[in-house]
């Protein structure tokens, strides 16, 4: 009784006073999870040359001068939403220069943010139709290899369920679909000079590409740098998946060869197509029989000095680049010097 009687009891908070304090408690927690910055993944590859670099800029709205890119950069992106408490959006932005002896940097995206909050922008070049499925399989083979190596456990299955519930769990097709466990838009870039081409050649990439959309869980969309309003439907698409916003880019679905294809998540099908149900393997196959395809393309020739490029200025590195360049004459003086003194013994 008396050890009750020592404890001290504030008399003078009621109920409603303690009820009051947890709520506010709780709109703080609540408020400062909504601020915090939310961080999504935007991975762009494909053909060389087809336009990712000019693509990326205008999403981000830089008015950069594209130029070649070298092997891998990255960049990003930053939203804010509007409202008091708006939460903050960073979508990463990676870019793959060259397709050639990529394997290591395709996983580079992957293992730097992991596959949670994953996105890719395949971009092909429909003006070379003849190199459209080699560079197709090669993005498709160092994907999923990347994917194997860095998912954890069951990661891959939970993702592949995300995708089924993207393209619509009562789909048809569902069952003959070779998933992938993120989202993928297929682009097909250069429509201004393919629309040009022959219309079999038309006709064959469009089913191709429907085909291999279709059987992955992607999305499909032509695009060309001189079209506003291709320009403006890949723009959205790339917001979508960077930002979440607008949440349904495709306000209208294109199926036919002879326009500019636009086909959202999970919204063909093989009767649509007009093809019985298929795999990657044999799409490629049926596709390179109509068109032979070509090896994938080499890096390219590199610029003088990429080093010296404005571009690509590190203080810091270019200070210690500057050194060892210094160094190295040194070096090479010294041992002309040497060789010399040694003849004329």
């Amino acid at each position: 009784m008396s050890e009750l009687n020592s404890m001290e009891v504030d008399t003078t908070e009621t109920i409603q006073d303690i009820a009051i304090k947890l709520v506010t408690e709780q709109l703080k927690n609540e408020s400062s999870l909504a601020t915090a910055p939310t961080e999504r993944t935007l991975f762009v590859l494909g053909s060389k040359g087809v336009g990712k670099s000019t693509l990326i800029n205008r999403f981000l709205d830089r008015d950069d001068v594209p130029r070649p890119t070298l092997a891998l950069e990255y960049s990003f992106g930053r939203k804010t939403a509007s409202g008091q408490g708006a939460q903050k959006n960073i979508c990463n932005v990676w870019e793959l220069g060259s397709l050639a002896n990529s394997s290591q940097l395709i996983e580079m995206p992957i293992r730097s943010h992991g596959l949670q909050t994953f996105s890719c922008i395949v971009m092909l070049d429909l003006s070379q139709p003849d190199r459209l499925w080699t560079d197709l399989e090669s993005v498709l083979y160092g994907l999923k290899q990347a994917t194997v190596k860095h998912a954890v456990p069951g990661q891959i299955e939970e993702m592949k369920e995300l995708t089924a519930q993207r393209i619509g769990k009562e789909h048809p097709d569902l069952s003959t679909l070779e998933l992938f466990p993120f989202p993928i838009v297929i682009v097909g870039g250069k429509y201004d000079v393919y629309q040009n081409q022959d219309s079999e050649i038309r006709k064959h990439v469009c089913r191709c590409l429907r085909s291999i959309a279709h059987t992955l869980g992607a999305a499909l969309v032509y695009y060309s740098s001189k079209n506003s309003s291709l320009s403006k439907l890949v723009r959205d698409t790339m917001n979508h998946l960077g930002f979440g916003s607008p949440s349904n880019p495709f306000r209208a679905a294109s199926f036919d060869h002879s326009s500019p294809l636009a086909i959202p998540f999970g919204a063909d099908s093989w009767t649509r197509i007009g093809v019985t149900p298929s795999n990657s393997e044999r799409i490629g196959h049926s596709f390179s029989t109509q068109i032979p395809q070509l090896p994938i393309a080499n890096g390219g020739v590199l610029p003088d000095d990429p080093a010296k490029d404005a571009g690509f200025k590190e203080a810091s590195i270019d200070e210690l680049r500057s050194q060892k360049d210094e160094e190295l004459m040194y070096v090479l003086k010294d041992t002309e010097i040497r060789m010399k003194f040694e003849v004329v013994q």
